[in-house]
């Protein structure tokens, strides 16, 4: 097999990335360019002379991906894997998947642009995994359509970006020799792209170089039979099987006149067109009538096993009995398979046409409609999805198991008072039914979530209701918003029931539960300063959560993840990372409160005047939603900012605001933070039982302890504050030092007014000298990075030779190219060298 031109270079990579694979090394590499750059031809060219076994599949252009395609396609009849796949079971995915690379192998996928949710989430699964398997996984895509929130999940797998380049006019003209051809111009009339140079090449000079004519003109030149049955094929993304292509056009010898003129392909597993760029130009050809006509007829014909084949059919048929006899059905095997978006899309579908529906049968839709609202962050759409479910159901049952789902939706949509009363009532509406304890559990987690009095007892009612009823699934979420709800636990024992929880959903493979149970425990880490612990859990959880596909959890475990890092005095990384989650253009509902006060609270300490606005409005949302992260959060951070501010009377409010629920389970350490801040701003507050340390010595006034148990704790801003506190000129000085290298300009200047007060007249101004000994003004965490990615460590080998994320180190050098007025790490390099 000729090798494609101007390719051998990508080739001799991928071959060198092959052997390390076969040898226990393995990668991932990501062949990618325009349409027609000839991604397959390399990919064919590598894989003819492997010794490594191959499994290839591909993503289709469908209007709605099927879920697992591409592993549908690669998985043999009768293995592990294809079982899995049926079955739908995504640990069993994840298992079998990996198992198929424990021998040397290269897994192919190709067009990843089209792949559904969950088959990106396997692919990052083995992604993180491969570096110790003997496999390459082998992936192609478009550029210009790259999955690339995806591509973020690769920081850490050894990636090699094998982008393909046009062809150069010496190579264009090579090809024009070859074919006998004298086309001078021909590089600038194709721009290098192989498939229009040989499309053209076929058709000769004077051809008008775009995809439809080059194409068509081919078309033109078969049998009127020929062409209708290449129009019918059109239809059908991907390959056709044999058996299908004959129900469709009856006997293929009518296409082999398309298959002699390069138009179509006899593949093992079926027909196909030579590329999708010739289906495409094909199918766009066809008149809308007629296209609708060939989707009927394909409709007809398809099995029925693959529903969500049928309703691509279906929509592009415009025959709505078949849209609503298919995508529900479809929507429910993907929500069953963890491909959410695939899933929305079809309820989306049947939605258009849910008026032909009645009773509960259209309450259901709306139902299901709302929950994968819910799943794709549409928090407000779930709502009104959710009540209109609500208002269509006639069975009880049914009704009440719909509004504990809405709940849900009201409480992430901010509305905890309707959260509460619709829990209460699916709580009243299954009393006595095999559903009871479905109800009690959500109405019970509301309760806790909340702060109500009764939420102890209703947990404690739903965990008794679940055990009966043999539900271990709901035991798993009672003990999780146990550890909320209980009075009079200490840390360790709310830390228990976490653990507990998610030991429970880990080992019966409830994953959802699972992930809640990783995002509480996080919380709850993060409140008590434990912060070596959290840096476990969060390693934990962000790669659970994002194997699975369970964006909102992870979405709140990279929040922290970023307070973490501005706890270990990183302000910089954690004010990059936390104003990408702040400013998401997706609706995060009652999630705001996690990053935007944070986010705020660093403007603040930057100096930004628009921290002000933003704390206001966050501790206003935090008080309507009344949970305790929504209340400390953004409390502390006012707290703060009116400190750093001179505004006591906002200080004062927040404490008397937060006074109501100082005695709520588990509140004492967020209380404790906002009175030490209001302490700062100069209000008369003392410590309380139970208050924990190092607030408890801070409240004292013991500022040297404080200090200590901040450094020890890994908190340098605190502990300067604390130092900063000590009215002594020494440890005020060291304050300011440490702040100014921090970049907490606000914080550092009430440092500087203090020892100016004290008489000290040799006072530090402007950066930390490690800042300012910098000529590109660095901190000395960024110069520490930019000295190791000189070196040559990737941003993930530098994460783990500074104990940081790598999102932190993605950040930091973000900013070290920004300061630098560089394009790219080599440039930093460059200047590196020079400096």
């Amino acid at each position: 097999m000729r090798e494609p031109l101007e390719r051998a270079g990508v080739l001799d990579k991928l071959r060198r990335t092959a052997q390390a694979a076969e040898a226990g090394r393995g990668s991932v590499a990501l062949v990618t360019g325009e349409a027609g750059i000839g991604k397959t031809s390399v990919v064919r060219a590598f894989t003819a002379g492997l010794r490594m076994r191959v499994l290839a599949g591909a993503c289709d252009d469908l209007l709605t991906p099927r879920p697992l395609g591409p592993l549908r396609d690669m998985a043999a009849a009768g293995t592990p894997l294809a079982k899995a796949v049926a079955d739908g079971e995504l640990e069993r995915i994840f298992d079998a998947a990996l198992a198929e690379l424990s021998t040397p192998t290269v897994l192919v996928v190709e067009d990843l642009h089209w792949a559904d949710d969950v088959t990106l989430d396997v692919l990052g699964y083995l992604a993180r995994r491969v570096a110790s398997l003997p496999a390459l996984l082998l992936l192609t895509f478009r550029d210009e359509e790259a999955p690339l929130r995806w591509l973020g999940t690769l920081a850490a797998a050894p990636t090699h970006r094998l982008p393909l380049a046009p062809l150069s006019p010496a190579a264009v003209e090579t090809l024009a020799e070859e074919a006998g051809r004298d086309a001078p111009d021909l590089h600038a009339l194709t721009g290098g792209n192989p498939f229009y140079v040989t499309e053209w090449l076929y058709l000769g000079n004077g051809v008008p170089v775009t995809v439809a004519d080059v194409v068509l003109a081919r078309v033109a030149r078969l049998e009127p039979a020929a062409r209708a049955a290449l129009e019918q094929l059109a239809v059908l993304p991907g390959v056709t099987e044999y058996d299908l292509a004959e129900r469709l056009v009856g006997p293929l010898d009518v296409v082999a006149e398309a298959e002699r003129k390069g138009l179509l392909e006899a593949r093992p597993d079926g027909l196909a067109f030579r590329h999708e760029l010739t289906r495409r130009a094909v199918y766009e050809h066809v008149p809308e009538l007629r296209r609708r006509s060939l989707h009927a007829s394909a409709l007809v014909k398809l099995p029925t096993s693959n529903p969500a084949r049928l309703v691509h059919h279906a929509v592009c048929a415009d025959a709505p009995a078949a849209v609503l006899a298919y995508a529900p059905r479809a929507g429910r095997e993907a929500a069953a398979a963890g491909a959410h978006r695939e899933a929305l899309a079809h309820f989306t579908a049947a939605m258009r046409h849910e008026h032909r529906l009645h009773g509960d049968e259209r309450a259901r839709l709306h139902d299901d409609h709302a929950w994968e609202l819910y799943n794709a962050h549409r928090f407000t759409e779930a709502v009104v999805a959710g009540e209109r479910a609500v208002a269509l159901y006639t069975d009880p049952v049914a009704l009440a198991q719909a509004q504990v789902r809405l709940s849900r939706h009201y409480y992430m949509a901010g509305d905890t008072e309707a959260a509460e009363r619709t829990a209460r009532q699916a709580d009243e509406g299954l009393a006595g039914t095999a559903a009871h304890a479905y109800a009690a559990t959500y109405h019970g987690a509301v309760l806790a979530l909340a702060g109500d009095r009764a939420a102890q007892s209703a947990v404690d009612r739903a965990l008794r209701l679940s055990r009966a009823a043999n539900r271990v699934d709901l035991v798993e979420l009672g003990l999780n918003y146990l550890s909320t709800a209980q009075p009079g636990l200490e840390a360790d024992g709310r830390i228990a029931l976490l653990r507990e929880s998610l030991a429970l959903a880990l080992h019966h493979g409830h994953h959802e539960h699972a992930a809640r149970a990783y995002t509480n425990l996080g919380e709850l880490l993060y409140r008590h300063a434990r912060f070596d612990e959290l840096a476990r859990v969060l390693a934990d959880g962000l790669a659970f959560t994002r194997d699975r596909g369970f964006s909102s959890h992870a979405y709140n475990l990279q929040v922290h993840e970023a307070l973490l890092t501005m706890r270990r005095g990183d302000l910089t990384g954690s004010l990059a990372a936390l104003a990408e989650l702040a400013t998401r253009p997706e609706d995060t509902g009652m999630q705001r409160v996690y990053a935007e006060p944070q986010h705020a609270r660093l403007l603040a300490r930057t100096g930004d005047e628009a921290a002000g606005t933003l704390l206001l409005a966050a501790w206003e949302r935090g008080q309507r939603q009344r949970s305790l992260v929504g209340l400390g959060y953004p409390g502390a951070a006012l707290a703060e900012w009116a400190w750093l501010t001179g505004n006591a009377p906002v200080a004062a409010a927040v404490r008397d605001a937060w006074a109501q629920h100082a005695g709520r389970p588990g509140a004492e350490p967020l209380w404790a933070e906002v009175l030490r801040y209001c302490r700062r701003a100069g209000l008369p507050v003392r410590s309380f039982a139970g208050c924990p340390e190092p607030w408890a010595s801070g409240l004292r006034g013991d500022w040297r302890t404080a200090a200590e148990g901040w450094a020890l704790l890994g908190d340098p801003y605190e502990q300067a504050l604390e130092l900063a506190d000590s009215g002594e000129p020494g440890p005020t000085r060291d304050a300011l030092l440490m702040l100014q290298d921090m970049g907490a300009t606000a914080a550092a200047a009430h440092a500087r007014r203090r020892l100016r007060d004290m008489g000290v007249r040799s006072v530090p101004r402007g950066p930390q000298r490690t800042t300012r000994a910098h000529p590109a003004g660095l901190t000395a965490r960024q110069a520490d990075v930019l000295e190791l990615l000189a070196a040559g460590l990737t941003n993930a080998q530098i994460a783990e030779k500074l104990v940081l994320s790598v999102r932190t180190v993605d950040h930091h050098v973000s900013a070290i190219l920004t300061k630098l007025g560089v394009a790219s790490r080599q440039d930093a390099a460059a200047y590196h060298a020079c400096a």
